[in-house]
Protein backbone atom coordinates (compact mmCIF):
# COMPACT_ATOMS: atom_id res chain seq x y z
CA UNK A 1 0.00 0.00 0.00
CA UNK A 2 2.91 2.42 1.12
CA UNK A 3 4.47 2.16 -2.17
CA UNK A 4 1.17 2.98 -4.24
CA UNK A 5 0.11 6.19 -1.81
CA UNK A 6 3.65 7.47 -2.57
CA UNK A 7 4.01 7.24 -6.17
CA UNK A 8 0.33 8.77 -6.55
CA UNK A 9 1.60 11.55 -4.11
CA UNK A 10 4.75 12.00 -6.58
CA UNK A 11 2.40 12.52 -9.45
CA UNK A 12 0.43 15.14 -7.59
CA UNK A 13 3.82 17.06 -7.39
CA UNK A 14 4.06 16.68 -3.53
CA UNK A 15 7.25 18.07 -3.08
CA UNK A 16 8.48 16.67 0.44
CA UNK A 17 7.57 12.81 1.35
CA UNK A 18 8.35 11.52 4.79
CA UNK A 19 8.63 7.48 5.13
CA UNK A 20 9.43 6.44 8.31
CA UNK A 21 11.39 2.83 8.20
CA UNK A 22 10.76 0.23 10.74
CA UNK A 23 14.37 -0.05 11.19
CA UNK A 24 15.08 3.55 12.65
CA UNK A 25 11.56 4.28 14.08
CA UNK A 26 9.46 1.59 16.08
CA UNK A 27 6.35 3.71 16.36
CA UNK A 28 5.28 1.07 19.27
CA UNK A 29 8.17 3.19 21.07
CA UNK A 30 7.06 6.81 22.42
CA UNK A 31 10.47 8.01 22.36
CA UNK A 32 10.93 7.09 18.80
CA UNK A 33 7.73 8.48 17.65
CA UNK A 34 9.22 11.98 18.58
CA UNK A 35 12.94 11.28 17.52
CA UNK A 36 10.63 10.75 14.01
CA UNK A 37 8.85 13.99 14.66
CA UNK A 38 12.70 15.84 15.93
CA UNK A 39 14.42 14.83 13.22
CA UNK A 40 12.03 15.94 10.56
CA UNK A 41 12.13 19.54 12.43
CA UNK A 42 8.83 19.16 13.24
CA UNK A 43 8.56 21.76 16.73
CA UNK A 44 5.78 21.22 19.46
CA UNK A 45 2.78 23.37 18.33
CA UNK A 46 2.32 27.13 19.71
CA UNK A 47 -1.51 26.87 20.76
CA UNK A 48 -3.23 27.84 18.19
CA UNK A 49 -0.95 26.95 15.42
CA UNK A 50 -1.13 24.01 13.15
CA UNK A 51 2.13 23.10 10.74
CA UNK A 52 1.48 22.03 7.21
CA UNK A 53 2.32 18.77 7.77
CA UNK A 54 0.11 15.99 6.87
CA UNK A 55 0.03 12.30 8.40
CA UNK A 56 -0.91 9.51 6.70
CA UNK A 57 -0.76 6.61 8.86
CA UNK A 58 -0.73 2.76 7.03
CA UNK A 59 1.59 1.40 9.64
CA UNK A 60 0.07 -1.32 10.80
CA UNK A 61 0.76 -5.00 12.30
CA UNK A 62 -0.98 -7.32 9.95
CA UNK A 63 -2.14 -10.91 8.82
CA UNK A 64 -4.34 -13.50 7.82
CA UNK A 65 -6.70 -15.91 10.11
CA UNK A 66 -4.10 -17.81 11.39
CA UNK A 67 -1.41 -15.47 12.38
CA UNK A 68 -4.79 -13.54 14.27
CA UNK A 69 -5.96 -16.49 16.13
CA UNK A 70 -1.62 -17.34 17.26
CA UNK A 71 -0.67 -13.35 17.93
CA UNK A 72 -3.61 -11.97 19.37
CA UNK A 73 -2.33 -9.93 21.94
CA UNK A 74 0.50 -8.80 19.69
CA UNK A 75 -2.07 -7.34 17.24
CA UNK A 76 -4.21 -5.71 19.94
CA UNK A 77 -0.84 -3.76 21.57
CA UNK A 78 1.24 -2.87 18.30
CA UNK A 79 -1.87 -1.78 16.31
CA UNK A 80 -3.29 0.06 19.70
CA UNK A 81 0.00 2.34 20.59
CA UNK A 82 1.06 2.74 17.23
CA UNK A 83 -1.71 4.73 16.96
CA UNK A 84 -3.16 6.44 19.90
CA UNK A 85 0.62 7.50 20.37
CA UNK A 86 1.54 8.75 16.77
CA UNK A 87 -2.01 10.71 17.06
CA UNK A 88 -1.29 12.04 20.06
CA UNK A 89 1.73 13.38 19.33
CA UNK A 90 1.23 14.47 15.94
CA UNK A 91 -1.54 16.83 17.64
CA UNK A 92 0.73 18.30 20.30
CA UNK A 93 2.95 19.31 17.19
CA UNK A 94 0.62 20.68 15.40
CA UNK A 95 0.03 18.41 12.23
CA UNK A 96 -2.85 20.21 9.39
CA UNK A 97 -4.08 16.61 9.59
CA UNK A 98 -3.97 13.18 10.27
CA UNK A 99 -5.44 10.10 7.93
CA UNK A 100 -5.79 7.03 10.53
CA UNK A 101 -6.77 4.12 7.89
CA UNK A 102 -9.03 1.57 10.04
CA UNK A 103 -9.84 -1.60 9.02
CA UNK A 104 -12.96 -3.94 8.09
CA UNK A 105 -12.32 -5.99 10.98
CA UNK A 106 -14.07 -3.49 13.32
CA UNK A 107 -17.30 -4.36 11.92
CA UNK A 108 -19.66 -6.75 14.84
CA UNK A 109 -19.64 -10.28 13.37
CA UNK A 110 -22.98 -10.29 11.99
CA UNK A 111 -23.86 -6.93 10.51
CA UNK A 112 -26.42 -5.93 8.11
CA UNK A 113 -25.35 -6.15 4.29
CA UNK A 114 -24.04 -4.09 3.26
CA UNK A 115 -21.96 -2.78 5.90
CA UNK A 116 -22.87 0.98 6.77
CA UNK A 117 -20.58 3.08 8.60
CA UNK A 118 -23.55 3.75 10.64
CA UNK A 119 -23.72 -0.05 12.22
CA UNK A 120 -19.90 -0.45 13.57
CA UNK A 121 -21.04 0.08 17.00
CA UNK A 122 -24.06 -2.89 16.77
CA UNK A 123 -21.83 -5.64 17.96
CA UNK A 124 -18.60 -7.23 18.94
CA UNK A 125 -16.04 -7.86 15.92
CA UNK A 126 -15.87 -11.57 14.66
CA UNK A 127 -13.57 -13.23 17.77
CA UNK A 128 -10.79 -14.79 15.17
CA UNK A 129 -9.28 -11.06 14.16
CA UNK A 130 -11.27 -8.96 16.82
CA UNK A 131 -8.22 -7.67 18.92
CA UNK A 132 -6.88 -6.37 15.59
CA UNK A 133 -10.05 -4.88 14.86
CA UNK A 134 -10.76 -3.24 18.37
CA UNK A 135 -7.24 -1.98 18.50
CA UNK A 136 -7.77 -0.42 15.22
CA UNK A 137 -11.44 0.83 15.90
CA UNK A 138 -10.28 2.82 18.85
CA UNK A 139 -8.47 5.46 16.32
CA UNK A 140 -11.86 6.73 15.50
CA UNK A 141 -13.06 7.29 19.27
CA UNK A 142 -9.32 9.23 19.31
CA UNK A 143 -10.03 11.08 16.02
CA UNK A 144 -13.73 11.91 17.21
CA UNK A 145 -12.38 12.60 20.66
CA UNK A 146 -9.20 15.32 19.63
CA UNK A 147 -11.70 16.52 17.05
CA UNK A 148 -14.39 17.68 19.62
CA UNK A 149 -12.05 18.78 22.36
CA UNK A 150 -8.91 20.62 20.47
CA UNK A 151 -10.43 20.95 16.84
CA UNK A 152 -7.54 18.06 15.81
CA UNK A 153 -8.52 17.69 11.75
CA UNK A 154 -8.01 13.78 12.17
CA UNK A 155 -10.28 11.51 9.75
CA UNK A 156 -10.86 7.53 9.54
CA UNK A 157 -10.83 5.11 6.87
CA UNK A 158 -12.19 1.65 6.42
CA UNK A 159 -10.72 -0.43 3.78
CA UNK A 160 -11.63 -3.88 3.08
CA UNK A 161 -9.21 -6.23 2.36
CA UNK A 162 -6.90 -5.34 -0.16
CA UNK A 163 -5.02 -7.11 -2.55
CA UNK A 164 -2.57 -6.22 -5.15
CA UNK A 165 1.04 -6.41 -6.65
CA UNK A 166 3.74 -6.02 -3.43
CA UNK A 167 1.33 -7.94 -1.28
CA UNK A 168 2.63 -10.37 1.58
CA UNK A 169 3.10 -13.76 0.23
CA UNK A 170 4.45 -15.48 3.38
CA UNK A 171 1.93 -18.04 4.28
CA UNK A 172 2.00 -17.30 7.97
CA UNK A 173 0.43 -14.41 8.01
CA UNK A 174 -0.91 -13.45 4.52
CA UNK A 175 -4.30 -13.10 4.05
CA UNK A 176 -6.50 -14.94 1.40
CA UNK A 177 -5.71 -13.89 -2.03
CA UNK A 178 -1.46 -14.04 -1.60
CA UNK A 179 -2.15 -17.31 0.25
CA UNK A 180 -3.89 -18.93 -2.50
CA UNK A 181 -2.03 -17.57 -5.52
CA UNK A 182 1.44 -18.81 -3.41
CA UNK A 183 -0.60 -22.53 -2.69
CA UNK A 184 -1.30 -22.72 -6.83
CA UNK A 185 1.59 -21.86 -8.39
CA UNK A 186 3.95 -23.60 -5.70
CA UNK A 187 2.07 -26.48 -6.36
CA UNK A 188 2.44 -26.52 -9.43
CA UNK A 189 6.26 -26.29 -9.09
CA UNK A 190 6.08 -29.10 -7.80
CA UNK A 191 3.78 -30.96 -8.95
CA UNK A 192 1.57 -31.46 -6.20
CA UNK A 193 -2.16 -32.90 -7.39
CA UNK A 194 -4.12 -30.59 -4.33
CA UNK A 195 -3.85 -27.87 -1.95
CA UNK A 196 -5.60 -27.12 1.38
CA UNK A 197 -8.31 -24.42 1.74
CA UNK A 198 -9.49 -23.21 5.32
CA UNK A 199 -12.60 -23.57 5.97
CA UNK A 200 -15.63 -24.48 3.88
CA UNK A 201 -15.60 -21.87 1.10
CA UNK A 202 -19.30 -20.63 1.99
CA UNK A 203 -17.81 -17.03 3.93
CA UNK A 204 -18.18 -14.29 1.13
CA UNK A 205 -15.55 -11.40 0.98
CA UNK A 206 -15.15 -8.05 -0.98
CA UNK A 207 -11.73 -6.96 -2.51
CA UNK A 208 -10.32 -3.86 -3.35
CA UNK A 209 -7.17 -3.48 -5.71
CA UNK A 210 -4.13 -1.80 -4.14
CA UNK A 211 -3.90 1.19 -5.89
CA UNK A 212 -7.62 1.72 -5.95
CA UNK A 213 -6.58 1.60 -2.15
CA UNK A 214 -4.19 4.26 -2.17
CA UNK A 215 -6.21 6.50 -4.71
CA UNK A 216 -9.03 6.61 -2.35
CA UNK A 217 -6.76 7.43 0.70
CA UNK A 218 -5.26 10.77 -1.22
CA UNK A 219 -8.78 11.77 -2.35
CA UNK A 220 -10.21 11.73 1.57
CA UNK A 221 -6.83 13.20 2.33
CA UNK A 222 -7.24 16.41 -0.26
CA UNK A 223 -11.33 16.68 0.28
CA UNK A 224 -12.42 14.84 3.01
CA UNK A 225 -12.35 16.99 7.05
CA UNK A 226 -15.00 15.31 8.78
CA UNK A 227 -15.65 13.19 12.02
CA UNK A 228 -17.98 10.46 10.44
CA UNK A 229 -16.00 7.08 9.50
CA UNK A 230 -15.57 6.50 5.32
CA UNK A 231 -15.72 2.77 3.72
CA UNK A 232 -13.05 1.95 1.42
CA UNK A 233 -14.40 -0.95 -1.28
CA UNK A 234 -15.11 -1.85 -4.49
CA UNK A 235 -18.94 -2.74 -3.72
CA UNK A 236 -18.44 -6.69 -5.06
CA UNK A 237 -18.98 -9.40 -3.06
CA UNK A 238 -17.62 -13.07 -3.77
CA UNK A 239 -17.74 -16.22 -1.91
CA UNK A 240 -14.46 -18.17 -0.98
CA UNK A 241 -15.17 -20.76 -2.93
CA UNK A 242 -15.66 -18.48 -6.31
CA UNK A 243 -12.09 -16.85 -5.20
CA UNK A 244 -10.58 -19.95 -4.85
CA UNK A 245 -11.80 -21.37 -7.92
CA UNK A 246 -10.66 -18.28 -10.07
CA UNK A 247 -7.53 -18.21 -8.58
CA UNK A 248 -7.12 -22.00 -9.59
CA UNK A 249 -8.02 -21.05 -12.84
CA UNK A 250 -6.00 -18.00 -13.80
CA UNK A 251 -3.00 -19.98 -12.25
CA UNK A 252 -3.41 -22.76 -14.02
CA UNK A 253 -3.86 -24.78 -11.17
CA UNK A 254 -5.87 -28.00 -12.24
CA UNK A 255 -5.76 -29.76 -8.82
CA UNK A 256 -8.02 -30.86 -6.15
CA UNK A 257 -9.05 -27.93 -3.89
CA UNK A 258 -9.25 -29.90 -0.32
CA UNK A 259 -11.55 -27.57 2.29
CA UNK A 260 -9.94 -28.15 5.52
CA UNK A 261 -13.87 -27.55 7.53
CA UNK A 262 -11.73 -28.12 11.02
CA UNK A 263 -10.27 -24.42 10.07
CA UNK A 264 -12.56 -21.40 10.92
CA UNK A 265 -14.38 -19.86 8.31
CA UNK A 266 -13.95 -15.97 10.00
CA UNK A 267 -16.78 -13.41 9.50
CA UNK A 268 -19.66 -15.00 7.33
CA UNK A 269 -20.29 -12.02 4.73
CA UNK A 270 -18.32 -8.89 4.13
CA UNK A 271 -19.36 -6.43 1.93
CA UNK A 272 -19.32 -2.36 2.24
CA UNK A 273 -22.10 -0.33 1.26
CA UNK A 274 -19.43 2.49 -0.51
CA UNK A 275 -21.85 5.39 -1.14
CA UNK A 276 -20.39 7.51 1.39
CA UNK A 277 -16.99 7.80 0.05
CA UNK A 278 -18.25 8.80 -3.67
CA UNK A 279 -20.90 11.46 -2.06
CA UNK A 280 -17.83 12.38 0.29
CA UNK A 281 -14.87 12.91 -1.84
CA UNK A 282 -15.86 11.15 -4.62
CA UNK A 283 -14.15 7.73 -4.57
CA UNK A 284 -15.00 4.79 -6.61
CA UNK A 285 -13.32 1.69 -7.45
CA UNK A 286 -11.75 1.42 -11.25
CA UNK A 287 -10.12 -2.04 -11.37
CA UNK A 288 -11.99 -4.86 -12.36
CA UNK A 289 -11.59 -7.44 -9.68
CA UNK A 290 -10.14 -10.12 -12.35
CA UNK A 291 -7.32 -7.71 -14.18
CA UNK A 292 -6.80 -7.28 -10.98
CA UNK A 293 -6.19 -11.13 -9.91
CA UNK A 294 -4.02 -11.61 -12.76
CA UNK A 295 -1.63 -8.36 -11.97
CA UNK A 296 -0.98 -9.88 -8.65
CA UNK A 297 -0.55 -13.50 -9.92
CA UNK A 298 1.78 -11.93 -12.65
CA UNK A 299 3.55 -9.90 -10.55
CA UNK A 300 3.86 -12.58 -8.10
CA UNK A 301 5.44 -15.33 -10.63
CA UNK A 302 8.13 -12.27 -11.48
CA UNK A 303 9.06 -11.90 -8.11
CA UNK A 304 8.72 -15.71 -6.90
CA UNK A 305 12.13 -15.52 -5.57
CA UNK A 306 12.07 -12.40 -3.45
CA UNK A 307 8.81 -13.00 -1.36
Amino acid sequence: MGNFVVEKLKQRGTKEIIIPRIEEYDLIDIESINSLFDDFNIEKAVPGNTSNVIIIHLAALVGGIAANRERPAEYFYANLMMGTQLMHEAWQRGVEKFVAIGTICAYPKVTPLPFKEENLWDGYPEETNAPYGLAKKMLLVQAQAYREQYGFNAIYLLPVNLYGPGDNFDLQTSHVIPALIRKCIEAQVKNADQIIVWGDGSPTREFLYVEDAAEGILLATEHYDGSEPVNLGSGKEISIKDLVQTIARFTGFSGKLVWDTTKPNGQPRRVLDTSRAMKYFGFKSQTDFEDGLRNTIDWFRQNIDKV
